[in-house]
């Protein structure tokens, strides 16, 4: 289950999704703050974000253990891509409101819609091998 290539970079997503919740996406200046404070954007800074990206870590170490059921497994990685992608356009509406950079540590938000998409190409090749020994027999 874990030598499975595609188990490493459904556990690479999990991964990053978490230390997502601990490394800022966005540093900046808050306006808001009257002595002029940072401002962090990070997966913990607005409810949606929250759920999002804690629903992407438990769907990506749900995925790694679904190795017998592939068709259940390519469907569940495509839904983790999807959330992923939602997570990254949430950052950029939230990012609007201040103005910064953003930070070194946002590469753990991008890196986890890539890690899902080298999952599904790992799921698709052990369809595929299944498939064909099948034709042999």
């Amino acid at each position: 289950m874990i030598q499975r290539q595609q188990s490493l970079w459904l556990l690479l997503a999990a991964v990053c999704g978490f230390l997502s919740f601990k490394m800022p996406f966005f540093a900046g200046a808050n306006e808001t703050a009257t002595s002029g404070g940072a401002a962090y954007v990070d997966a913990g800074s607005s409810f949606f974000l929250i759920v999002l990206t804690a629903a992407s870590i438990l769907l990506s170490l749900i995925t790694i253990f679904m190795y017998k059921n592939r068709k259940l497994q390519v469907k569940l990685a495509l839904t983790g891509l999807g959330i992923s992608a939602i997570i990254i356009v949430l950052y950029f509406l939230e990012i609007k409101k201040l103005p910064g950079a953003i930070a070194l540590w946002s590469v753990f938000s991008f890196a986890t819609p890539i890690a899902y998409i080298m999952a599904l190409k790992g799921i698709w090749k052990d369809e595929k091998l299944v498939k064909s020994l099948d034709k042999l027999r």
